[in-house]
C-alpha cells in the first residue's frame, strides 16, 4: 500500500501542477482569465482533496507516503515544463531568424 500511496500522491502532483502550468499558458492574454484560474484551482484542489482523503483512511503512513510523492512531482513538472518552454524559445528564435 506504500508504494501505491507514493504513486497516487505522484499522479495527483502531476495533475495538480500539471493543471497549473496548463491553466496558465492557455490563459493568459484572454478575456476569462480571472474565472479560468478560479476555476482551475478549484478543481485542482477539489481533486487533491479527495485523493489525500481516501488515502487518509489507509493510515498515516500511506498519507505520508502519498504527500512526499505530490511533492516530487511538483519538482517533476517543474522539470519537465522547463524543457518545454526552453524547446519553444528556441523555436521562436528559429523562426525569426
Amino acid at each position: 500500500m506504500i508504494v501505491i500511496a507514493l504513486i497516487i500522491g505522484l499522479i495527483l502532483g502531476i495533475l495538480f501542477f500539471g493543471g497549473l502550468w496548463f491553466t496558465v499558458k492557455k490563459t493568459l492574454g484572454t478575456k476569462y482569465a480571472g474565472l479560468w484560474f478560479t476555476g482551475s484551482s478549484i478543481l485542482r484542489t477539489a481533486i487533491v482533496l479527495t485523493g489525500f482523503y481516501f488515502i487518509v483512511q489507509s493510515g498515516l503512513t500511506p498519507l505520508l507516503m502519498s504527500v512526499a510523492g505530490f511533492v516530487a512531482a511538483r519538482f517533476l513538472v517543474l522539470r519537465i515544463t522547463k524543457r518545454i518552454e526552453q524547446k519553444e524559445i528556441v523555436l521562436l528564435q528559429d523562426h525569426k531568424s
